[in-house]
């Protein structure tokens, strides 16, 4: 059974870090991970994913301040929040892609060009002024 867990969410001040971590089980290839968040009233948005190769890819707000990394013995993938800002603030959900497209408010999402197929539960962060 596939599941994707994610840990390391948290209340942070403006300017401070986090390190989200999410566990992948049940895939029996390595599979394009990544991050997607969504704040309160938006639409999810993708924030950086990493292929089975190791290829990175960050969304404009994550370039600079967000690093997201693989451990492929332990098929997990880090994504390092740093100089945290208020904007940051929202549910941060760890996806795999791959499998049948699984929607979320309506919407498709990919990552690496394929269609999410795995969502986790999500993590809350949390950045205050």
């Amino acid at each position: 059974q596939v599941q994707l867990v994610e840990s390391g969410g948290g209340s942070v001040q403006s300017g401070g870090s986090l390190r989200l971590s999410c566990t992948a089980s049940g895939f029996t290839t390595r599979r394009c991970l990544g991050w997607f968040r969504q704040a309160p009233d938006r639409e999810r948005e993708g924030v950086a994913s990493i292929d089975g190769e190791g290829g990175i890819t960050y969304a404009d707000p994550a370039k600079g301040r967000f690093t997201i990394s693989r451990d492929g013995a332990e098929n997990t993938v880090y994504l390092d929040l740093n100089r945290l800002e208020t904007e940051d603030t929202a549910i941060y959900y760890c996806a795999a892609a791959g499998g049948a497209p699984a929607y979320r408010g309506g919407r498709q999402y990919a990552l690496c060009g394929v269609p999410v197929g795995y969502w986790g539960h999500g993590t809350q962060v949390t950045v205050s002024s």
